[in-house]
């Protein structure tokens, strides 16, 4: 168990930066992996983004003032490069972040990394139609089975606006899953 305390005064510290650096991608990897993995859905561009996120996470790690918790904090870095690679892939295509969030949906059947059966592709096309505000709290609350209070401070939101949000989510979801 890594105290976080520690960690981040080693990541600030020039001398024991590369080896803090090294123990916080071994540690915290595979969760923020199915965090960005749960937005922009294909293997290749989560690992791209998650790349993307530790080196964002190392560049600014002196600007981290432990208001929140470190994870928390990688959290919504790794969150909004997902977002952004979504936004960035969507303007280049010429179109919307929804209709390009409905392609990831359908090319999924073809990619490898994906062992989902159609059951599963089914959830992820019902949760493709979310705001993606709901679509965040979605994945966040229901696969990574984070509480409430650690998705406010990912996502800087009152606790009660998520259980709402999550609701709402819950609500079209199954509504989607019943049709068809």
């Amino acid at each position: 168990m890594i105290v976080e305390e520690t960690l981040v005064q080693e990541l600030k510290t020039k001398h024991t930066q590369a080896q803090a650096f090294e123990v916080l991608v071994n540690t915290y990897k595979e969760r923020l992996y199915w965090q960005i993995r749960g937005i922009v859905l294909n293997h290749d561009d989560a690992d791209d983004v998650l790349q993307n996120t530790f080196i964002k996470i190392y560049r600014n790690i002196d600007g981290f003032k432990g208001d929140s918790q470190l994870f928390s904090w990688m959290y919504r870095i790794a969150t909004n490069e997902a977002l952004s690679f979504i936004k960035q892939r969507a303007r280049m295509q010429g179109i919307t972040d929804v209709d390009y969030q409905e392609k990831l949906v359908s090319n999924l059947q073809a990619d490898v990394f994906f062992e989902g059966d159609e059951i599963q592709l089914k959830l992820q096309q019902a949760i493709a139609t979310l705001p993606e505000k709901q679509k965040l709290v979605f994945n966040m609350k229901y696969f990574q089975e984070l509480k409430y209070e650690e998705i406010s401070k990912i996502l800087d939101t009152s606790v009660g606006g998520l259980k709402a949000s999550y609701h709402l989510a819950v609500k079209k979801v199954e509504q989607y899953l019943k049709t068809d």
